[in-house]
């Protein structure tokens, strides 16, 4: 869902509202995309199976292969969908920020920045979680110019 509309009647771009998250029915309906991105994305960054459970936070390795497959049938919890879309915004970010292929390799470099001290951000963000991936996000953000 883009969150620019086509133009208003004034022919401004208008926007639409964040979605709730903490709505089941609006997590029903983004979970496909939001898992067919995530596989994308573990992809191209070249995460393992473990690396991707434990950065969704409550998948198993089993779920994981079964939506990998397209055989999970299930809908993404508010805590997944978060994560989820924190690693989108650093994954669009890094895009912006850096050529390819350091955009893709960025989480799994040794960073020097103090939120990482020397460590990789993927393992960053899976010992700290959603707080960790939002401040990786931010600092992404922040580094393209975008705060």
């Amino acid at each position: 869902m883009s969150l620019a509309q086509p133009l208003d009647d004034r022919g401004d771009f208008a926007l639409r509202p964040m979605p709730n998250l903490a709505d089941e029915g609006t997590r029903q309906r983004l979970s496909r995309s939001a898992i067919e991105g995530l596989v994308r994305l573990a992809e191209l960054w070249r995460l393992n199976s473990g690396e991707m459970c434990a950065l969704l936070g409550s998948i198993s390795e089993r779920t994981w292969f079964r939506m990998k497959k397209g055989e999970w049938s299930g809908t993404l919890s508010q805590d997944e969908m978060t994560r989820t879309s924190a690693l989108v915004g650093i994954f669009k970010g890094l895009r912006l920020l850096f050529s390819l292929p350091l955009a893709d390799e960025w989480v799994r470099l040794p960073n020097k920045n103090p939120l990482f001290g020397g460590r990789r951000p993927v393992d960053v963000m899976i010992d700290g979680g959603i707080p960790t991936m939002l401040d990786v996000r931010r600092l992404v953000d922040a580094l393209r110019g975008g705060l």
